[in-house]
């Protein structure tokens, strides 16, 4: 057998997932696709399988929350794609696409304003699934965060989620309290008693939600989710924080396709290369809140993905 691996054999495999092991320059490492980070133990299992049949027995987990099964052989490569998409899994992740989503546990999280999970997942069949076929000018990250932590830090992706619980005060019932619970609940200790009421500082104000019914009197009990829109992060070669959009978002329809036009911005605008900061440094934020505020990229979604 020819063991000699060509560039363009790495190439090819490259695109499906394999990533050359400079240690060895035979063998590769294949990424197992989680959709959202999360997976089951049976499939945990069958990964685990399929790392001691065809690779070295070995697993390590990726930065885009995607299972690493490394050492495996060139020849084995084709065995271990059948293996696994024979019991619900697939390998990818690489290449100028949309990248696998990156999601923190805040549907679970003591901290989560939204279903991460939930959200992820349909990021994932619309976009990273959907939009498979479709070439990019680099590649384009998406993150979901449930809260302001930003433990999986959607301001350093191309595209990032963060959820949000705005506190809505009901004036009636609050007592203008010399120690203001609401305060001692924030950990920015944004709310202060101004003229007899609380007051909280929208510009200040990073809408976590832990002030909501924290007020023994009941005047925040209720709040009204958001979802905080970042364009333009990348954390790599080239430093940048993410830009949040002036526009509000209140349902994950709404998000989903902001996402989608985010996406058609970079294919339609972007050059070859070039990660989507710079895409929007040319087209100026300014527009791209624009097309976002409207179906413009959307009518002309077809002609778009065909260039």
């Amino acid at each position: 057998m020819n063991n000699v691996i060509t560039q363009e054999d790495i190439a090819l495999v490259k695109s499906k997932g394999f990533l050359i092991d400079k240690r060895t320059g035979t063998h590769f490492n294949a990424r197992v696709i989680t959709v959202n980070g999360k997976i089951t133990a049976e499939k945990l299992e069958i990964i685990a399988k399929a790392s001691k049949l065809f690779g070295s027995g070995e697993v390590a987990f990726t930065t885009r929350l995607t299972c690493e099964v490394q050492g495996i052989p060139f020849e084995n490569i084709n065995p271990f794609i059948s293996y696994l998409e024979e019991n619900g899994l697939k390998t990818g992740g690489t290449g100028p696409k949309v990248r696998p989503v990156v999601a923190c546990k805040g549907t679970t999280c003591q901290y989560g304003n939204i279903d991460t999970y939930g959200l992820a997942k349909k990021i994932h069949e619309l976009f990273y699934e959907g939009y498979r076929g479709v070439i990019l000018p680099h590649k384009f990250k998406i993150a979901v965060g449930g809260c302001p932590n930003n433990c999986v830090k959607p301001n350093l992706n191309d595209v990032g989620v963060i959820g949000q619980k705005v506190p809505v005060i009901n004036y009636e019932k609050c007592r203008g309290c010399k120690v203001c619970a609401l305060e001692k609940a924030c950990p920015l200790s944004v709310p202060t008693v101004v003229d007899g009421k609380v007051y909280i500082d929208s510009k200040l104000c990073n809408n976590c939600g832990r002030c909501v019914k924290k007020c023994p009197f009941k005047a925040v009990e209720d709040y009204m989710v958001e979802y905080k829109l970042y364009v333009g992060g990348t954390f790599g070669k080239k430093f940048n924080i993410a830009t949040p959009i002036s526009l509000t978002f209140s349902t994950e329809e709404e998000v989903l396709s902001a996402i989608e036009k985010c996406i058609l911005i970079f294919k339609h605008y972007g050059v070859k290369g070039e990660r989507f900061a710079k895409t929007i440094e040319r087209v100026t934020l300014n527009e791209v809140e624009r097309l976002l505020s409207c179906n413009e990229l959307l009518d002309k979604k077809l002609e778009i993905l065909e260039k």
